[in-house]
């Protein structure tokens, strides 16, 4: 199957975290099989059609990117919330000569007929030259606001994944997992603390534990709670 050509440019660059990794990822116990189902579909025989959806900071994005660098070259993430202000046909041209394309924050361009029809086009594109799909939303299929009949049809094909939210247990031990895959040691109190401060969005929590690890190694110390005071200015 071809790769992305190197000629091609997408209207808005686009990189991938690299962080978002399924290894950086803290899975439930009731997101395995969802983590089974992403390793499967990187193969030949894999499901050729995911859809995952849940609130903002679930960790939708972080799968559909881990998604694309464990598939590597052939695979492609275009995040809707950034490129649903380009004409569907320059962001989605020829996608589906690749191995694996992921959209996240479908959501963002329902209600407008261009973007419905591209979508419902690659559908049936994807399908027939084997290439296959990954996307999130806010909302399940049966749940999104999409006028077009054969596209909400379309989305409901393949596997559907709901994520839950974190609560701030949930965060805090998300804190400990990605601090210790940074070698850094972070106590049960010290996340919690951290938590409880800091904006509630995970991919904020996890710009300040960077802080926190660039802050530790240079001044060679413990995650304790003063320090995290000092270093975060609180």
């Amino acid at each position: 199957m071809a790769e992305l050509a190197p000629a091609r440019q997408l209207p808005l660059a686009v990189e991938l975290r690299d962080d978002a990794t399924l290894d950086n990822f803290l899975a439930a116990p009731a997101v395995q099989p969802l983590i089974a189902a992403l390793l499967r579909q990187a193969e030949p025989d894999g499901e050729a059609m995911i859809f995952l959806h849940g609130a903002a900071g679930s960790g939708k994005s972080h799968l559909l990117q881990a998604s694309c660098h464990l598939a590597g070259a052939g695979a492609l993430y275009l995040p809707l919330a950034e490129l649903g202000q380009y004409a569907p046909e320059e962001v989605l041209q020829g996608v589906a000569a690749l191995n694996l394309v992921c959209i996240d924050d479908v959501h963002c361009v329902l209600g407008n007929e261009d973007w419905e029809r591209a979508l419902f086009n690659l559908y049936n594109s994807a399908g027939q030259q084997n290439c296959r799909l990954l996307l999130a939303a806010n909302a399940a299929p049966r749940a999104l606001a999409v006028d077009l009949p054969d596209l909400r049809s379309r989305l409901s094909w393949g596997i559907v994944f709901q994520l839950a939210q974190a609560d701030d247990d949930a965060k805090a031990g998300i804190l400990r997992f990605r601090a210790a895959q940074r070698g850094l040691s972070l106590s049960e109190e010290a996340a919690s603390y951290i938590v409880t401060r800091a904006p509630r969005a995970m991919d904020q929590l996890l710009d300040l534990l960077a802080i926190l690890d660039r802050a530790s190694l240079a001044e060679q110390r413990a995650l304790s709670i003063p320090f995290v005071k000092q270093a975060l200015d609180w």
